[in-house]
């Protein structure tokens, strides 16, 4: 299994360090480490988005949630 193939089931902290180690390698690596991190960097940029993006919809839910349990309570006549 590849490093790429990983990438999903890694914690957002290690995709992080990952990402700032692949942009450091790519600078600053070797050949060989420079032709990895040009791989592998928009798979993660990739990942990072997807994660970004799902993050940012369940939060949008819950407001939305959040907001009709406010209207249905306000609905509710005082007992």
């Amino acid at each position: 299994m590849s490093l790429i193939d990983r990438l999903p089931s890694m914690a957002d902290a290690d995709l992080g360090n990952l990402r700032a180690n692949a942009v450091r390698l790519g600078e600053t690596g070797s050949a060989a480490q420079r032709s990895t991190a040009e791989k592998l960097l928009p798979a993660l940029d990739a990942e990072l988005e997807s994660r970004k993006a799902a993050k940012h919809q369940r939060l949008a839910e819950a407001g939305k949630a959040r907001a009709r349990a406010r209207k249905a309570a306000a609905a509710q006549p005082p007992e």
